[in-house]
């Protein structure tokens, strides 16, 4: 099977909700990281063969392809074709997949994966409730098969992450400590440059806005989302905006654009599990990538896992026993953000530069993903 090479891997700063980049259309987002993907490698845009984008609740700005529309916005020619993928949360980590199978199967040599979301412009759930227009409260409701097999229950992120913190029985106190050294190690990485070389500048802007100095004493006074829960806000992903994108090639692009590259996709997968807990499948879906890749959570030198809520990345790492001091080592979503449509294409661009810096091997990234699925991908630094 032809290998699929990664050649660069960038993002935006993440802008907080009604931050810095929350005025910017999300065509024009999604065209900035495209111009300085391809300013930054030697590569013809008119070469690329595809560009595969993510994008979650698309209507509005983020309607009608949004990544062709992108494509167009950044002034790149009209024969490259672009298509646009919702698995929610891992929406662009699954066009890193797409892509990464079309160059495997040896139908594509060049293909740009990446996404986009602006939750200023379009609040989280936005298409859900879009369909409240038309007689439809959620998309479940009405549904005899999905009502047969799952009843009438509320079918949500928060409540699957209750679930989670429950089944697993993780207490507020250890999301709190958590979450704290999640802002801590965001703080480091900002002030130390780790994030350099990932982060490209929209209208002067580059750095993240999400990561703050907050106390356990601060957390532990704010109400919980649900009566009797366990879950703040302080515990989960903080509503961001950003973009991202990613360039893949085949052996022939690499050798006939003079093209160096940084990693090889070693393993990309998907698997499911209960919708109504919902974050929970990044633990079978680990597992999965694992058995079928031949390697075990020791050999993964870096890691990154969404941290949509505390109580996901917790209940993963004692199920899969990892270890904490490779796993989001520079902090993750509760302090740097959640773009939902871009933060696969994000983490991916963190794992990779994780990998150069500390000179490891293999990295792995997972993300829980609405419906109850999640993505696997794993890389193997090359040089």
């Amino acid at each position: 099977m032809p290998e699929a090479y990664v050649v660069d891997a960038i993002r935006t700063p993440v802008g907080k909700r009604g931050g810095a980049l929350s005025e910017i259309h999300s065509a024009d987002l999604g065209a900035g990281v495209l111009r300085s993907l391809l300013d930054r490698n030697p590569v013809d845009p008119g070469e690329v063969d595809d560009v595969v984008f993510g994008c979650v609740d698309a209507i509005g700005p983020q309607a009608g392809n949004i990544a062709r529309t992108a494509w167009l916005a950044a002034g790149y020619p009209e024969h490259v074709p672009g298509v646009t993928v919702d698995r929610q949360c891992g929406s662009s980590q699954q066009a890193i997949h797409f892509a990464s199978q079309a160059i495997m199967s040896g139908t594509a040599d060049l293909v740009v994966a990446g996404g986009v979301q602006n939750m200023s412009k379009i609040p989280i759930a936005a298409a859900m409730t879009a369909g409240r227009e038309y007689g439809f409260d959620t998309p479940f409701a009405g549904s005899s098969g999905w009502e047969h097999r799952y009843g009438k229950q509320e079918v949500s992120q928060f409540r699957g992450a209750e679930m989670i913190a429950e089944r697993w029985d993780i207490g507020r106190e250890d999301m709190e400590r958590f979450a704290l050294e999640s802002h801590t190690r965001a703080r480091h990485a900002l002030s130390t440059g780790r994030f350099d070389r990932e982060i490209v500048p929209v209208d002067g802007h580059t750095l993240d806005e999400g990561p703050r100095t907050t106390t356990l004493e601060k957390m532990a006074t704010l109400p919980t989302l649900i009566e009797g829960g366990r879950l703040t806000a302080a515990l989960a992903s903080q509503i961001s905006d950003g973009a991202s994108s990613t360039l893949l090639a085949s052996d022939a692009a690499v050798r006939e654009h003079g093209l160096t590259p940084r990693a090889r996709i070693h393993h990309i997968s998907a698997r499911g599990s209960d919708p109504i807990f919902m974050l929970s499948a990044p633990i079978p879906a680990t597992k999965h990538a694992l058995k079928r890749a031949g390697l075990s959570i020791e050999d993964m030198d870096v890691i990154e896992i969404n941290e949509a809520f505390a109580p996901v990345v917790l209940a993963w790492m004692k199920e899969l026993d990892a270890d904490p001091a490779k796993v989001n080592i520079n902090g993750g979503a509760i302090a740097l953000g959640h773009p939902l449509g871009a933060t696969g294409a994000k983490l991916f661009a963190s794992l990779l530069c994780e990998l150069e810096r500390t000179q490891g091997r293999y990295g792995l990234q997972t993300i829980c993903e609405g419906g109850g699925t999640a993505n696997v991908t794993i890389i193997e630094r090359l040089g």
